[in-house]
């Protein structure tokens, strides 16, 4: 099925929870496709295969407008967090997602399902945490938080 009448689906089965219906459709295109994260609203999926905040960073750069989607992500880190706060996403799904994380988007009002709560999420070669995890392990703000990623990703080129 195309991704516009799975969209109409659970538009059907969930009537008028647009949030649950986008949740859940991004949620079954993470886990069933190749991608690394997902973000549905409506009619309309983003889809990626990028691995960490690239993406994330990517739209905001941009300027791509994802106000009010719901997100799908492998991992999520306290860095990843704050970004889909600077989206504007309306919920994130993620397999597992630090328990730093979780405090961010639930603070910012921010609908999450998760699968595995982990103390904090690993560099890529499992000797310590995410660098990203670590430039914002004592933020607060979102945009302090953006700050110190394009910093921290500018050092790691």
């Amino acid at each position: 099925k195309t991704s516009v009448q799975r969209a109409k689906e659970y538009a059907i089965l969930f009537a008028g929870d647009t949030m649950k219906a986008d949740t859940l459709r991004a949620q079954e295109t993470l886990l069933t496709g190749q991608f690394t994260c997902v973000l549905c609203k409506d009619d309309t999926i983003c889809t990626t295969t990028e691995r960490g905040v690239k993406p994330l960073v990517r739209w905001l750069t941009e300027g791509t407008d994802l106000h009010g989607f719901a997100a799908a992500d492998k991992v999520v880190g306290k860095a990843t967090a704050y970004l889909y706060c600077l989206l504007g996403v309306k919920s994130v799904y993620a397999p597992v997602i630090s328990t730093a994380a979780l405090e961010v988007l639930r603070r910012h009002g921010i609908h999450t399902e998760f699968d595995l709560e982990a103390d904090f999420i690993w560099n890529r070669r499992k000797t310590g945490p995410c660098p990203m995890e670590s430039a914002v392990r004592e933020i607060s703000d979102p945009r302090e938080a953006y700050a110190a990623i394009l910093q921290t990703l500018a050092a790691m080129k």
